[in-house]
């Protein structure tokens, strides 16, 4: 398909990863071809014109027969390393699946110490947890490794890891709309939720560790950013930047202290079923600290499909953290998931009639609501995988079947461009609404998004 937008989210994970390896002495470097946009055919044209020893791939379901098409172009010399959330959610399949000529190295989770190891000696491999490789028609797993070595390599300290070098990264820092350059940063890693459909729920990330940096740390690297990039404006993508009032108690007035409201501004993920049972207090750490925008998965309007996703919220704990916030002129952005599985029209039109009485609610506020909704998809590897494997009703090669969606119109929807990359899906209906009139109500409601914003 051809590029509909110039902008898509930077690869932190492969950032702190060849960061950590050019600490250690190795030449390396990222191709980001999702922001590049580049090809199957240029891609590995300029990886075998580099001729490394290793090349890594992140395997992510939705790209994963691009992937495939990569390793078969690559010369034979090159040794191949594999992650990702496909690799960890499926490390036997992919081990299997003969249309990848080689693997070396699948490395399952949190990867820094574990390819430093691997780049210094392969064969370190025998000798490391959660790293399996193929062997002639067999398939082999590293021995189980000590306890203490286990949260080594699989959980390592976080404030511990260097800063990204941003040269790793094509977009990050960014310029915005707004004249303002950009970062994007991870405040934590872990996450203590089991939402069905998320590929961070605990019981899909079983040797992840909830770990979240130190105060000093996150404004040594924000401070970092400005002097050496310009950096005035960040963004907290992990899931559990504003999700625990401890942590939130503990950084925030570090931040007022910093003064960093007068310096930059920021913005975060956060928890419905946290702030919406803050007291005043702690809301107005939130925004004197210099939070611009909080994003919430707020995922439906159905109080019964809130509870079959496991979600630990109720529509009206949503009305009433977005009310807090943007009462303080903090904005929030919501995201929307239609087309879960059980969902009936009644429980689609629930989530309908949020978005809107959101959009009204907060029209005088000081904070703006804006929405971003999208179609159902599942991942292997979460929970809702699993319920839909188990349901007997599915194949895994049928919810594997991702399939581009034009909700452009072939480009003449304007308003959806640059949201191409994540327009994807199986073409299966789950729930009692028609696939058809999901993909219409999405479009609809984000192209009345974007006439709000203007």
């Amino acid at each position: 398909m051809p590029r509909r937008n110039n902008f898509t989210l930077p690869v932190l994970g492969l950032g702190y990863i060849a960061t950590c390896a050019k600490k250690a002495g190795f030449n390396v470097g990222v191709l980001d071809a999702e922001s590049n946009g580049l090809g199957v055919s240029e891609i590995t044209r300029l990886t075998n014109a580099a001729a490394p020893r290793w090349v890594g791939l992140n395997l992510l379901a939705p790209s994963y027969k691009h992937s495939i098409a990569i390793l078969q172009s690559l010369s034979p010399e090159i040794q191949v390393m594999l992650g990702g959330h496909q690799a960890k959610a499926m490390p036997r399949e992919i081990l299997r699946d003969r249309q990848i000529p080689r693997i070396d190295a699948m490395v399952l989770g949190e990867g820094e110490v574990r390819v430093e190891q691997l780049l210094a000696d392969i064969q370190s491999r025998k000798h490391l947890p959660l790293v399996y490789w193929r062997a002639g028609e067999n398939d082999e797993e590293g021995t189980a490794a000590s306890a203490g070595d286990k949260a080594r390599y699989l959980a390592p300290e976080i404030d511990a890891l260097p800063f990204i070098d941003r040269s790793f990264l094509s977009q990050d820092p960014f310029t915005s709309n707004e004249g303002r350059i950009e970062s994007n940063l991870v405040g934590s890693r872990g996450c203590p939720y089991e939402c069905s459909f998320c590929g961070a729920a605990k019981s899909a990330n079983p040797d992840i560790s909830i770990r979240t940096r130190s105060p000093q740390n996150i404004l040594s690297e924000m401070q970092w950013l400005a002097e050496k990039h310009g950096v005035t404006a960040f963004r907290f993508v992990d899931d559990l930047f504003l999700a625990n009032a401890r942590f939130m108690n503990s950084c925030l007035p570090q931040f007022i202290e910093s003064s960093v409201a007068n310096k930059w501004v920021w913005d975060a993920t956060g928890r419905i079923n946290v702030l919406a049972k803050a007291d005043d207090t702690l809301l107005s750490l939130v925004s004197d600290s210099g939070c611009r925008e909080i994003a919430l998965g707020i995922e439906s309007g159905s109080a019964k499909i809130l509870s079959y996703i496991d979600k630990h919220i109720r529509p009206e704990m949503t009305f009433k953290a977005v009310s807090a916030l943007t009462d303080r002129g903090i904005n929030v952005k919501g995201y929307f998931i239609l087309g879960f599985p059980g969902e009936g029209e009644a429980d689609m039109n629930a989530t309908i009639e949020m978005i809107h009485k959101l959009w009204d609610s907060t029209e005088k506020s000081p904070g703006t609501f804006r929405c971003s909704v999208f179609e159902f998809r599942p991942y292997p590897g979460t929970p809702e995988w699993h319920r839909l494997i188990a349901s007997g009703k599915y194949t895994k090669q049928q919810l594997l079947n991702y399939e581009h969606v034009d909700c452009t119109e072939n480009g003449n929807k304007l308003e959806l461009l640059e949201r191409d990359e994540f327009n994807f899906s199986v073409n299966i209906q789950f729930g009692g609404v028609q696939v058809s009139r999901i993909r219409s109500e999405v479009a609809r409601l984000m192209e009345t998004q974007k006439q709000r914003l203007r």
